[in-house]
């Protein structure tokens, strides 16, 4: 009998289309939405958080925003000035969040995306008036987000590992595209499932998850 025969098929089934992917993919959003707003207070302040401040103006704590996405309502954290003139740019005050920013966090986060493509990704999200000083203050803070969650220590051994792909619907310029992220779930000792990595790929081959198994 083959391994996979002991497994059964709502395994697979519950994390791809049950609460805990979305509950993933939201906690991956609010962490990418957090970062990029860091990022715009960075730049707003034109220093960064735990270095010298070269105005008045400085960091004041934080407040909290409701968002509501594909994956259900959350609450984010939103930094705050002193003097309170920073007003966030993707979370706009009593607005909505930026149209499409939702699929591009979760692209962010896989591997395969150099720096030069999440900066270009996030001058896509903010289609306005922002400086390139801003865009790379962003691209700064989400960068060194992404490099520790993309690093950080996973368990020594999991029972099972399911991969598969996810399609999102991307823009890039003037066109709406799919990419698929690939992702691997590994399940603990403990019983819980853990989303063990994100790849940015253009199709599954055998030699794509070997290099990911690599």
């Amino acid at each position: 009998m083959k391994t996979e025969d002991l497994i059964p098929d709502e395994f697979f089934k519950q994390f791809k289309t049950g609460e805990e992917l979305n509950n993933f993919l939201k906690s991956i959003q609010k962490r990418g939405i957090e970062k990029m707003l860091e990022g715009e207070l960075d730049a707003h302040l034109d220093y960064d958080k735990h270095s010298h401040r070269k105005e008045d103006n400085s960091r004041n704590g934080y407040s909290t925003k409701t968002i509501k996405t594909s994956y259900g309502n959350d609450q984010i954290k939103v930094p705050r000035d002193r003097d309170a003139s920073y007003n966030p740019m993707i979370i706009p005050k009593r607005k909505s969040m930026v149209e499409g920013l939702e699929n591009v966090i979760v692209s962010l986060y896989a591997k395969g995306m150099s720096v030069s493509d999440i900066e270009e990704q996030i001058r896509e999200v903010y289609d306005f008036d922002v400086s390139p000083a801003t865009i790379s203050r962003i691209t700064d803070a989400v960068t060194a987000d992404i490099i520790a969650w993309q690093n950080r220590p996973l368990e020594p051994v999991y029972l099972i590992v399911w991969m598969d792909g996810i399609v999102f619907k991307v823009r890039e310029g003037s066109k709406v595209i799919n990419k698929t992220i690939y992702i691997a779930v590994g399940l603990r000792r403990d019983g819980l499932k853990e989303v063990l990595g994100l790849w940015l790929g253009k199709n599954e081959s055998s030699a794509f998850w070997m290099s990911v198994l690599t």
